[in-house]
């Protein structure tokens, strides 16, 4: 098994193909967005395609680990490109539920999941070629949040980050501390060996990008939840950091896309599709 990451320097994203030699997988692809001119390119999933087609994989599956806020999803790009069927959480309609209301989107709207084509829960599995990725329900930083393990590598999405940097919010709506700290606690349990692949990379200090950590080096040095750390101390620190951080830049284009699975709204009469902005929400 090979596991190759892309690097979306514009909102810190990482992207990966996982594959076997024949067939692959893709977690959290990227749509790249210009939030000035409101145009959207595939300069990132081409990438992307660019390294399947050199290998010449099957892709039967593209997974999100949650409806991100930081970024746009290329989903559909790999769906009409090779076929591949739409992976999320089983709880994503808790998350379409609630922005459905903030946006406004409608009583028609489906808030059960329906736009992708698989919904996936603790213990369920994906066969893809000679290997299977096994879901793992680690709610907090959204509830609906899953992490998908693939023999020994973990990709946690928006759980963990690098050791430096710690942990993820938790200030969303359906986000609590409390959970994430147990769904930390779970990742803690697999064997110390365990490799963590991050969805994000920020390098502090304008360090070299790094996408991989061990449960051990987690539980060894994240300065946010160390194996010693309780859940009393983990939330104060959360909240407390939650308060003084700016909501994503792309946040209220990226969560009215994603919720779709990465469709766009429908174009109006004109020919163009609209996104909504709420005023005064957050």
């Amino acid at each position: 098994m090979e596991i190759q990451h892309f690097f979306d320097r514009a909102t810190a994203t990482l992207t990966y193909v996982v594959d076997d030699g024949r067939t692959g997988v893709v977690i959290d692809p990227v749509l790249d967005y210009d939030p000035k001119s409101a145009r959207t390119s595939f300069r990132s999933a081409e990438a992307v395609a660019h390294y399947i087609d050199a290998k010449q994989l099957a892709v039967p599956y593209v997974i999100d680990t949650h409806a991100h806020a930081d970024h746009l999803t290329a989903m559909p790009f790999f769906k009409q490109r090779y076929g591949a069927r739409t992976v999320t959480g089983a709880r994503m309609g808790i998350v379409q539920r609630a922005f459905r209301e903030i946006y406004n989107l409608g009583a028609d709207f489906p808030v059960d999941g329906r736009q992708f084509d698989f919904l996936l829960d603790e213990g369920q599995e994906l066969e893809i070629g000679s290997f299977r990725v096994r879901a793992m329900h680690t709610p907090g930083h959204t509830p609906a949040h899953m992490s998908w393990q693939i023999d020994d590598a973990l990709f946690v999405g928006d759980t963990l980050f690098m050791p430096d940097y710690g942990t993820a919010r938790c200030d969303f709506p359906g986000g609590s501390a409390e959970q994430l700290f147990d769904s930390i606690r779970r990742i803690y349990a697999l064997p110390a060996s365990t490799r963590l692949f991050m969805c994000h990379d920020y390098q502090p200090g304008g360090r070299e990008l790094r996408f991989f950590t061990t449960v051990a080096e987690q539980k060894r040095a994240n300065i946010h939840l160390r194996e010693a750390t309780t859940q009393q101390e983990f939330t104060a620190i959360r909240k407390k950091r939650d308060a003084q951080l700016d909501m994503p830049a792309l946040i209220l284009p990226a969560i009215q896309i994603n919720i779709r699975a990465g469709k766009f709204p429908e174009p109006e009469a004109n020919g163009t599709a609209y996104l909504k902005i709420p005023l005064n929400r957050f």
